[in-house]
């Protein structure tokens, strides 16, 4: 068959190209170092932070030995007034001075800090939030409360959400944030994959046609076969590459954890790593153990995974189509962008209109995106993890995969003119009227 002997030329075409075995083995390299390179600079953050002693003049004596020395920054507490101590910072003697004016009507609430350099923003927060909790514990002991019954008195409260289905005894825990999460990464798997390899599809058609190695094999094959076999082609390479990129960042992840020694991340003694210390500890770790199987047992990952491989694959071959068709029109790549930027917005809309969907899954909006053959792909992977009515999912992938049928065969049509067609600038109307021909 014509079309299998062009799927096997384009895929061994492309994998035996030197490009594509470098971004094959190199990106997982990038991958891996994305992951860990974070981790690593926590590890080291002490070797990048200049270590830095503030000078403080608090009027108020309202927050004499309130600010904890840390390893970055050193507090000393000064009498000078405020003209003494910013010559102190011009001659090095300290980084900076933080000036807290005093009042005799009302607690203070706002503090200058002077320095030669920019202050790291850590700083600063720092010193509001203690300001803030100093502010805070005045007024309330100023109002008679004590406030240890207020920190006390502090509730979290947590409402569950359950989605109910016609049979009454079937009820489904749903957490929305990790739905979101989950739905939001798949999404952007498959745009920027769309992107990737339909870009590949253009750049392909647009080399054969001004190789005019096009001109010798459309004489025994029918533009639309040639226009399938190109599609399937390279999308067995973009699969090909996709997997292998998957497995040997994996394989590297795995490999570098044995001698990173990563966990030590959450022993910095940072703020936030404290507050979750603090929370595992006060928290029954059965309870944390139930909501975490009741999260995993909330998420149908069979349906989720089918539906990401239909859709990575149906959104792929469409926008193949139409990168192709645009690939077949022009003599290089500079002239494609008043074509590109049309199909590229399609994709987009549905990532504009993300919070919407995940908001409202089940809103007429969020059900006409995840329907629309050019917006579906990305809309329905955002609704999948929520639940999605199995007719919808079928409805939605049926008419992709038909749009496609219909894009790959006026691409071919589009194809087998714009071969032809050389030094010419396009326009939209003239390629309608290829269509038509």
């Amino acid at each position: 068959m014509k079309i299998g002997i062009i799927i096997e030329r384009e895929y061994l075409t492309r994998v035996k190209k030197r490009s594509f075995l470098l971004i094959t083995f190199l990106a997982p390299i990038f991958f891996a170092a994305l992951m860990f390179l974070p981790a690593i600079l926590m590890l080291n953050s002490e070797k990048f932070d200049e270590k830095k002693t503030i000078a403080v003049r608090d009027e108020s004596t309202l927050f004499v030995g309130k600010f904890k020395d840390t390893d970055v920054n050193t507090f000393v507490y000064i009498d000078n007034d405020l003209a003494d101590a910013k010559n102190l910072v011009r001659e090095g003697v300290y980084d900076g001075v933080l000036y807290i004016p005093g009042t005799s009507l009302n607690l203070p609430v706002n503090a200058e800090i002077y320095s030669m350099k920019q202050i790291p923003m850590t700083l600063t927060e720092y010193i509001n939030s203690t300001m803030k909790t100093v502010i805070e514990h005045k007024k309330l002991l100023a109002s008679g409360i004590d406030p240890a019954i207020v920190k006390a008195a502090n509730t979290s409260i947590y409402v569950q959400s359950i989605r109910m289905s016609e049979d009454e005894n079937v009820e489904k825990k749903s957490f929305g944030e990790f739905e979101f999460l989950l739905g939001i990464v798949l999404a952007m798997v498959i745009y920027f994959v769309i992107f990737l390899f339909g870009n590949q599809v253009m750049r392909g058609v647009i080399e054969e046609k001004t190789n005019r190695i096009i001109e010798v094999i459309i004489s025994s094959v029918k533009p639309f076969e040639l226009m399938m076999g190109k599609i399937i082609g390279i999308a067995l390479v973009g699969l090909t590459q996709f997997l292998l990129w998957a497995i040997l960042t994996t394989g590297i992840y795995f490999a570098v954890s044995a001698f990173l020694p990563v966990q030590e991340v959450f022993s910095t003694g940072t703020a936030m790593t404290e507050q979750i210390m603090e929370t595992a500890a006060n928290t029954d770790s059965n309870e944390v153990l139930t909501k975490a199987f009741d999260i995993i047992h909330s998420i149908n990952f069979k349906t989720v995974l089918w539906c990401f491989l239909f859709y990575f694959i149906g959104g792929y071959f469409l926008y193949s189509a139409m990168f192709a068709a645009v690939g077949s029109a022009v003599d290089n790549e500079t002239d494609t962008q008043q074509f590109v930027t049309p199909i590229s917005l399609l994709l987009i809309i549905p990532m504009v209109c993300s919070t919407i969907i995940a908001n409202a899954p089940d809103s007429s909006i969020s059900l006409w995106l995840s329907m629309i053959p050019f917006t579906s792909p990305v809309a329905m992977m955002l609704r999948i993890p929520f639940g999605v009515p199995n007719w919808q999912v079928v409805t939605s992938v049926a008419l992709l995969f038909v749009t496609f049928i219909i894009f790959t065969w006026l691409a071919s049509k589009i194809y087998r003119t714009g071969i032809l067609m050389y030094g010419k600038k396009v326009s939209w109307k003239e390629i309608f009227k290829w269509i038509k021909y």
